[in-house]
């Protein structure tokens, strides 16, 4: 069997939800996000982010500072002794963009490539893995991939089980406050199991 993995969305799962990140000042983790990566780090688990990045399709920002923003995020963590294993991203955009961005790929969420490529390169076995997000698109990406999904209340999160649940083609397998309080209940469930 490979590694199991916690495989988290970025922006309003570890970090604040504050739209494009077209600069790395922008970069701020959510309060219990370090406390919640040290904790996966410590029980053994691969740490995986996965995240759409549409701006550069868009032209707000060049690949180089997605870069850089996971440098940064590397550096909060690191201060409060978390560790990322891996960071993947999706620069794509099905229908704007220059022709090398413009495209319906494999890896832009609700799509589980970026999953299958981190399970590919880091040898993670996802069905014994779990997905964290504050979409939908999240949780979807998770389910095709056959992770276990868990929705945060955080970033999109809230309004988007408020309005929107109704409609979704999945269902989080648990709801959790933020990726602190997902993180726990995923301890406690493989602790039971």
């Amino acid at each position: 069997m490979g590694r199991r993995a916690i495989i988290m969305d970025r922006d309003g799962t570890v970090c604040e939800e504050v739209g494009y990140v077209n600069h790395v000042d922008r970069v701020r983790l959510l309060p219990r996000s370090a406390a919640a990566i040290h904790a996966a780090n410590e029980a053994g688990f691969q740490t995986v982010v996965v995240t759409n990045q549409a701006g550069v399709a868009r032209g707000y920002f060049a690949e180089v500072l997605v870069d850089e923003v996971h440098d940064r995020v590397r550096e909060l963590l690191a201060e409060h002794g978390a560790r990322l294993d891996g960071i993947y991203y999706c620069p794509h955009h099905p229908e704007v963009g220059a022709p090398t961005y413009r495209k319906a790929c494999t890896c832009r969420k609700p799509s589980p490539g970026m999953l299958e490529r981190a399970r590919d390169e880091m040898g993670i076995e996802l069905s014994a893995s779990y997905m964290i997000g504050d979409s939908v698109k999240d949780i979807e990406a998770g389910h095709r991939a056959g992770t276990t999904n868990v929705l945060v209340l955080t970033g999109y999160g809230k309004g988007e089980l408020e309005y929107q649940s109704h409609a979704w083609p999945v269902q989080p397998d648990h709801v959790a406050a933020d990726l602190l309080a997902a993180v726990t209940w995923i301890l406690e469930r493989e602790t039971s199991q």
